[in-house]
C-alpha cells in the first residue's frame, strides 16, 4: 500500500456514503456502499481476506474517491446508479429491469397512483425511488384506504364523461371509488385528494398515521385482534419509511452542481453531475488562495474550469449564491427550496468532508503547514491585527472564598506549553470577588513581563463575560498596554467572544476550529486552576496545632506525627519520649508549649 493511500484511509470520514477504488491506470474497480465509510473501507486493508479475488482487488487499488450522503438508504440508491453506469470490473452487473420502483402519479384526469419501474417522460410526477416494495406497498394501500382513487384505466376526458362512455365498476359499489367515470364526482374534488396524497408521499402523513392508529384502535376494542395486528404492522412500517431519496429527485434531470466551503487559506470545491435524474459523477478539489480571492470569484473560475476539463454540456447549473456570470444557452439557479436546494446542500456537505479529509492528512504529512493554516484563520476570525502565536489564558478558583488562586496558561502555535503555566495565591482581595482577582492577576502577570523584559502574548483569554473582561482591562490601561496586546473575554454559556469597548458579542461557529481552540485554552485554564486549588484547600485542612508552634518547622512535625500518629498523643507524651525523637532542644520548645496552653486553659 503506498502512502498516500494509507493517509487517504486514516483520514476519511465517519458518515454514510459511496467508495469507488481505481487503479494506476485511473480504470474504476469497485463500487461499494457504507453506513461508516471509514470502518468499511479500512476492512478491506486490515483484514485477511479468504477470497482471493477481494486480495486481489485490493492490491489493485491505487485510489479511493467517496461520495457522501445522509443515510444509508441514499447511499444503497446511489451505488445502484454508479454500479449500472460504469460496470466496474468487480461489481455484479445489476440489469435495469432490476431497479427500484417509483409511486406515479399520472398525468391524466382524475389521475390514477401506480407503481413503476420505468420513468417515462409524460409529465407524469414520480416519487421514490424505494429500497423496500413492502413499504411501498404499505404507503399505496393506506392511501387507497384513506381517499377514493380510481383504479381503472379510462380515458376520462369530459367529453367521454358527457357522452356516457363508461359505467361505474365494483369499486363504486364498495366504497372504493365516487364513480368520476358517469360524473359522480368533480375534477376539482378529486384533484383536491390528489393534493393530500402528494403531501403525505413527501412526507407528511400525520393525517394518515392518525387514521390507521384510530382504526386500530376500533377493531382492538371490537375483540377483532387479527385486523388490529395488521394495521399495527402497517404502522410499523409506515414509520420507519423514507418517503424520498435525498440524493436526486426524478425531475432534475440534466444539470450540473457547484458548491464551495473555504477558510483563509483554501477553497474546497464540489462538482456533482446529474442526468436522467441520478449522480452520475462527484468531484472535489482543494485550491490554494493566491489574492484572497471571493467565494463567488473562486466558484465561477472554478464552473468556467471544470466545464472544460469534464466537457459540461448541461443547460442548467445550481450553485448556493448568485454569480456574476452568463453562460450562453445555459440558465444558473440558485435553489431556496425543495429537491434542488437538497442538491445543493448534498454537495456542500461533499465539500466539508473533503476539507475535514484534507485537513486531517495535511495534519500527519505537513504539520507546520496545518498550524500556519489554523494560526491564520484565527487572525481572520477573531480581527485580530497578528496571528495568535502565544496566547494567555486566565480563569479565578475559590470556593466560598477560601483559598483563592488564578491560574495562567500558556498555548504556543495552538498547542499547551505546559512549563509556562503559572498559578497566582490571591493576595489583595478579600472574599469571592471575581472581578477584583482578575484585576489583581492581570496586573501581578504583565507588570512582572515588563520588568524582567519577556515577550507580552499576542492574545490573552479572559475566562468569563463583559466584567471579568472590563476588570483586566483596567490593569491592562494601568500598564499601558492597550493596542500592544489583544484581550478578548469567552462566557461559557453560550460561548460568546466579548471585545474591549464592544457591546455585542462575536459568535462563532460551534465546529470551527477558531472555536476550539479557544475551548481549549478555557478549560485548560480552569482545569488546571482547580487542581491547584484542590491542592491548596488539602494543605489547609490538613493544617494542626503543631503548625502553630515557633521554632517547629513542617519536618519536625512529620516525625513527630510518624512516631507518634496524633496531637494528642504528642500532647501526652514524656519529654524523654520527644527528645528520642526530635532532639532536646525541640522536645523542651513543644512541652513547654503544650504546659503553658494548659495553664492558660485552667484559669
Amino acid at each position: 500500500m503506498n502512502e498516500q493511500l494509507k493517509i487517504q484511509l486514516s483520514a476519511l470520514p465517519e458518515t454514510p456514503g459511496v467508495y469507488q477504488y481505481y487503479n494506476k491506470k485511473g480504470n474504476l474497480l469497485y463500487v461499494g456502499k457504507a453506513k461508516n465509510l471509514k470502518k468499511r473501507v479500512n476492512s478491506y486493508f486490515n483484514k485477511t481476506h479468504d477470497s482471493g479475488r477481494i486480495r486481489l482487488l485490493v492490491k489493485k487499488i491505487d485510489r479511493i474517491e467517496t461520495i457522501n450522503v445522509a443515510t444509508e438508504y441514499d447511499a444503497l440508491l446511489l451505488e445502484n446508479t454508479l454500479i449500472k453506469k460504469n460496470k466496474p470490473r468487480y461489481n455484479i452487473m445489476l440489469r435495469d429491469d432490476k431497479t427500484y420502483p417509483w409511486i406515479c402519479i399520472k398525468k391524466e384526469p382524475f389521475p390514477r397512483i401506480i407503481s413503476t419501474r420505468k420513468l417515462v417522460k409524460d409529465g407524469s410526477e414520480y416519487f421514490g425511488p424505494y429500497s423496500s416494495i413492502r413499504v411501498m406497498r404499505t404507503l399505496l394501500e393506506l392511501i387507497r384506504e384513506l381517499y377514493f382513487i380510481r383504479t381503472c384505466s379510462y380515458d376520462l376526458s369530459e367529453d367521454n364523461i358527457e357522452k356516457g362512455k363508461y359505467k361505474v365498476c365494483l369499486e363504486y359499489h364498495i366504497d372504493r371509488c365516487k364513480g368520476p367515470c358517469e360524473g359522480l364526482q368533480t375534477e376539482a374534488d378529486y384533484d383536491m385528494q390528489i393534493q393530500a396524497i402528494r403531501n403525505i408521499i413527501r412526507g407528511d402523513y400525520a393525517e394518515g398515521k392518525r387514521y390507521l392508529t384510530d382504526l386500530m384502535e376500533k377493531f382492538a376494542a371490537d375483540l377483532q385482534f387479527e385486523q388490529a395486528q395488521n394495521i399495527k404492522e402497517k404502522l410499523e412500517a409506515l414509520s420507519s419509511y423514507q418517503t424520498k431519496s435525498t440524493v436526486v429527485h426524478p425531475s432534475i434531470t440534466r444539470v450540473d452542481v457547484f458548491s464551495i466551503i473555504s477558510d483563509a487559506d483554501y477553497a474546497y470545491i464540489n462538482f456533482l453531475r446529474i442526468h436522467n435524474g441520478a449522480i452520475i459523477q462527484s468531484h472535489t478539489e482543494e485550491w490554494k488562495k493566491k489574492l484572497e480571492e471571493t467565494d463567488e470569484e473562486l466558484l465561477t473560475t472554478a464552473i468556467i474550469e471544470f466545464g472544460e476539463r469534464f466537457d459540461l454540456q448541461s443547460k442548467e447549473i445550481y450553485v448556493p449564491f448568485a454569480l456574476d456570470l452568463e453562460i450562453p444557452n445555459v440558465k444558473i439557479t440558485v435553489p431556496k427550496i425543495g429537491d434542488k436546494k437538497h442538491i445543493v446542500d448534498l454537495s456542500e456537505r461533499n465539500a466539508k468532508l473533503y476539507r475535514l479529509e484534507q485537513l486531517k492528512r495535511t495534519k500527519l504529512v505537513d504539520p507546520d503547514r496545518h498550524t500556519n493554516r489554523i494560526m491564520n484563520q484565527m487572525k481572520v476570525d477573531l480581527r485580530l491585527p497578528r496571528e495568535p502565536r502565544h496566547i494567555e489564558g486566565f480563569d479565578n478558583s475559590n470556593i466560598q472564598g477560601t483559598n483563592p488562586v488564578s491560574a495562567c496558561v500558556v498555548f504556543r502555535d495552538g498547542k499547551p506549553s505546559k512549563k509556562d503555566y503559572r498559578i497566582f495565591n490571591v493576595e489583595t482581595v478579600d472574599g469571592p470577588n471575581d472581578f477584583a482577582t482578575m484585576e489583581e492577576v492581570i496586573y501581578r502577570r504583565y507588570s512582572r513581563l515588563l520588568n524582567e523584559g519577556e515577550a507580552l502574548p499576542d492574545l490573552i483569554l479572559i475566562d468569563g463575560g463583559k466584567g471579568q473582561l472590563s476588570s483586566a482591562l483596567k490593569s491592562i490601561d494601568r500598564l499601558g498596554l492597550r493596542g500592544k496586546v489583544s484581550v478578548i473575554g469567552i462566557a461559557k454559556r453560550l460561548e460568546e467572544i466579548f471585545y474591549p469597548n464592544d457591546p455585542y458579542p462575536l459568535y462563532l461557529d460551534k465546529t470551527s476550529e477558531t472555536l476550539k481552540i479557544l475551548q481549549q485554552v478555557r478549560d485548560e485554564a480552569h482545569r488546571f486552576g482547580v487542581s491547584r486549588h484542590r491542592n491548596r484547600r488539602s494543605k489547609s485542612a490538613f493544617k494542626t496545632e503543631l503548625d502553630e508552634i515557633p521554632g517547629i518547622g513542617k519536618k519536625t512535625i512529620e516525625k513527630l506525627l510518624r512516631n507518634f500518629g496524633s496531637v494528642e498523643r504528642i500532647k501526652s507524651a514524656s519529654l524523654a519520649n520527644l527528645e528520642e525523637v526530635i532532639g532536646q532542644s525541640k522536645a523542651i520548645i513543644i512541652k513547654n508549649y503544650f504546659s503553658n496552653e494548659e495553664d492558660t486553659r485552667r484559669q
